[in-house]
């Protein structure tokens, strides 16, 4: 799906990249990733992880739960395709102006472009292909 080099404002906008939101439309959840991201979803692709989620045992999913889906809110494109981040995810995923927005099997990532190139360096060629056999890494 690929990734997309973007500018925040000052005020957490940022234009969401065009051939993106052709996938998961205009209206879609941001919420807490892992690895210092943000995770994007279609709203369909949310409500299936929330089923998923209600799904676990309270025992032993709550915590789970709670920190999915407290953070998670549903955003809408304006017309110039921009969405506000709220402060608390900006500052959950260290974003400040230069952000990159990757596409990932069913959902986009917004990263901070200086911890993106550092978390993506980490992966070297012999990974990938082992990866990319089907061998264990």
């Amino acid at each position: 799906m690929g990734n997309f080099s973007q500018s925040m404002d000052v005020k957490g906008r940022m234009s969401f990249p065009q051939k993106l939101r052709e996938i998961i439309g205009d209206r879609f959840i941001v919420t807490k990733g892992i690895d210092g991201c943000l995770f994007v979803y279609s709203l369909e692709d949310f409500d299936r992880i929330c089923k998923k989620l209600m799904a676990i045992p309270m025992i032993r999913g709550r915590a789970i739960q709670r920190n999915i889906m407290s953070w998670a809110i549903e955003v809408e494109a304006d017309k110039q395709g921009r969405i506000l981040i709220p402060q608390n995810l900006r500052e959950q995923a260290s974003l400040e102006k230069e952000i990159i927005v990757a596409g990932v099997f069913d959902r986009c990532e917004i990263w901070d472009k200086k911890h993106f190139d550092e978390i993506n360096s980490g992966v070297d060629d012999e990974e990938l292909m082992k990866a990319l056999e089907g061998t264990e890494l």
